[in-house]
């Protein structure tokens, strides 16, 4: 090949690689004008393509029980959306839609005369109603994907529980509290024109860094069942207007069951009215009564100023106080300590509380959590009100002995029972227990956490042979009495303020209970609360027989088996008890009082009391008073028992006592 032709050939090459590397060049230069310095007028341009961008409602998180039963899920259902601009014969559209949707024609085509760009026609529909409308194949009409929330449970734990909007967010409960941790990502519907100027609809995920968690809650659904179901058979049978009925676990904290009724169903709220979506037992605060006196009881033994044995004289009914009369229910001459409570007397009570003295009084009610917020994990929790010492009156003080002239709520009375039942410690209750991502990964966990110490555990003990004595044959809560369990609380029976008149009312009450079981190992603290039940309406009527039925059902639900001693000792006790079933104190002393003021009684010396010729109720009642277990055997009255009356009480912990029916 001449010299010529290889350097024409050469010279083409380059030509072409010139206009190559021209062309790169112009490539990259317009991608970088394209991409770098006109990307925000270009993307302007891109957006102006849109018809809109609408949110959808995101997913949210399940909320399960403490066995992990669902309790709140997210279910998957279709929404029928329409572009109005798109769609031409509107009133035949209207007509079709309004055959398959069960929707007025006026109303749909109200919406297709909209002038936006998109509409809702109607939100959540069943995934049959949707493939309806979908085979229709109507001009400007679709149908989406959504979630909807679903509470499977309907009214179990719902004032717990709360309820989410239309668009899936948290309105009240825990839906409202954890909204940030059950809410999943956000979801866009983006509608958009083809190259045509026909408009399209597609849905992605917004760029969000937000995730979706599932929370385990301690309530259990079985235990809030049984207390909703029970609470609403005694708001029926007494025609009260609303009731509580709280279980917790003392020596944690954790709420088991949270009933209130009236109740409602969180799948349909809005054919509600608001108050009844309210959580009673942590926004309602009312007078305590007398469940008040086992707190002072507490806090004059812990305070060593009485003893379970110091008697008071109780005015046979009725005390002046500051211009005012202090009245019983019952005439009572002297009173131990223990009957005080045991019989309620409001008069004892004030003059138990003259020894203690109201600034000392009022700061142990605080110790105890009253007066003030528990921390539970929940929305709307209120303080309730303690009087403060400088603005008590003379009669302010004495009321407060009995329940009057303070608020509480139902659960600030829970926690505090809680304190005695698990030996003086104050727990903070808790609903949450955990807080799973979706792999079941634990975020974050709650444990349980001691405020503070209130009691001492032997205050404790004492405290609760006492409040035994309420539960037994003659006290106030009789009908709280659990078969083969021993039961430890305190009634209560609190007048609410008339808001016309702005005194005490005397029709409209507030019933109460408040007690744990077993008194020994407390499995339970169970709060009742009625207002304004019709006809009787003391809290050992009305409210201790709620107890009864939920503290027997989830100690059968839990397995906890009874103590048949206990079941044997009932029963021989009332075979035995003859005329002391109905025993009061009408005179100077009771009979129980003057055998244990008996001048001769070793106890004095710290030796085991004579129990021979005493009845089962009264060796009892003498026995539990210096922590012993009493074991008894045949009925009647003592004749015999071991070890011998002197024995010192240093080395006994059990005594065995036979009866036998007098001659």
């Amino acid at each position: 090949m001449k010299i010529k032709e290889k350097k024409w050939i050469r010279f083409r090459i380059y030509v072409v690689g010139t206009f190559f590397l021209i062309g790169l060049v112009i490539i990259l230069a317009r991608a970088f004008q394209l991409q770098i310095l006109e990307k925000d007028r270009l993307e302007t341009i891109a957006r102006s393509g849109y018809i809109g961008t609408y949110k959808l409602p995101p997913t949210r998180g399940t909320i399960y029980d403490r066995e992990n039963h669902e309790l709140a899920i997210s279910i998957e259902c279709s929404s029928i959306y329409a572009h109005p601009r798109c769609i031409k014969e509107k009133t035949k559209t209207s007509r079709q839609l309004s055959r398959i949707l069960g929707e007025k024609q006026n109303k749909l085509l109200k919406l297709l005369n909209n002038r936006r760009s998109f509409v809702w026609i109607k939100r959540r529909v069943t995934p049959n109603l949707a493939r309806q409308i979908e085979a229709l194949d109507l001009e400007g009409i679709g149908a989406i994907a959504e979630t909807r929330r679903y509470y499977s449970g309907r009214e179990v734990a719902a004032h717990v529980i709360g309820f989410a909007g239309s668009d899936n967010q948290g309105l009240e409960g825990l839906e409202r509290r954890y909204d940030e941790f059950l809410k999943g990502p956000e979801l866009s519907l983006i509608q958009m024109r083809d190259a045509l100027g026909r408009p399209f609809t597609v849905s992605r995920p917004v760029a969000s860094n937000q995730r979706m968690f599932d929370l385990i809650l301690t309530i259990d659904k079985d235990i809030q069942y049984k207390a909703q179901t029970s609470l609403r058979s005694a708001l029926k049978k007494t025609g009260a207007k609303s009731g509580q009925c709280l279980v917790l676990k003392p020596d944690t904290g954790e709420v088991l069951a949270m009933a209130v009724v009236p109740e409602f169903n969180p799948n349909v709220f809005s054919r509600y009215r608001p108050y009844e979506w309210r959580n009673r037992t942590i926004t309602d605060c009312f007078e305590p009564g007398s469940t008040i006196k086992a707190f002072l009881l507490a806090a004059c033994l812990e305070e060593s100023i009485v003893t379970p044995d110091t008697t008071f004289y109780c005015e046979q009914g009725k005390y002046k106080v500051g211009g005012h009369v202090i009245h019983d229910t019952h005439k009572y001459g002297m009173l131990s300590v223990s009957d005080i409570v045991v019989y309620s007397s409001n008069i004892g009570a004030v003059k138990l509380g003259c020894e203690i003295g109201y600034p000392t009084f009022c700061e142990y009610l605080k110790k105890f959590g009253l007066g003030s917020k528990t921390g539970i994990d929940l929305l709307g929790e209120r303080s309730g009100f303690i009087r403060p010492y400088e603005k008590a009156r003379e009669i302010d003080q004495a009321t407060l002995c009995f329940g009057q002239g303070m608020s509480v709520t139902s659960l600030q009375m829970a926690m505090a029972m809680s304190a005695i039942a698990n030996g003086g410690k104050l727990m903070r209750p808790y609903v949450v227990s955990k807080i799973v991502d979706q792999a079941g990964r634990v975020v974050e966990e709650t444990s349980p956490k001691v405020v503070r110490r209130v009691l001492s555990e032997k205050t404790c003990k004492q405290v609760t042979r006492i409040l035994e004595g309420v539960v037994d044959d003659g006290g106030t809560a009789e009908m709280a009495a659990i078969k083969g369990f021993r039961v430890a609380g305190k009634t209560g029976t609190s007048q609410k303020v008339d808001p016309k008149t702005k005194r005490y009312s005397r029709q409209k009450y507030v019933a109460t209970f408040v007690g744990f079981v077993p008194a020994d190992q407390p499995k339970f603290v169970i709060l009742v609360a009625i207002d304004e039940p019709k006809g009787m309406y003391y809290g050992g009527v009305v409210a201790a027989p709620v107890f009864r039925e939920v503290g027997q059902w989830a100690l059968n639900y839990l397995k906890v088996n009874p103590q048949t001693c206990m079941a044997k000792l009932r029963h021989e006790t009332k075979k035995s008890r003859g005329k002391l079933d109905k025993i009061r104190c009408s005179g100077p002393m009771n009979q129980i009082a003057r055998k244990l003021k008996a001048e001769d009684d070793p106890v004095k010396t710290g030796g085991l009391p004579d129990f021979r010729g005493l009845g089962m109720r009264d060796v009892l009642k003498k026995g539990r008073s210096l922590g012993l277990t009493i074991v008894l055997e045949g009925t009647g009255l003592a004749i015999k028992q071991d070890p011998e009356p002197g024995s010192s009480l240093e080395r006994i912990d059990t005594v065995r006592i036979n009866f036998r029916p007098p001659a």
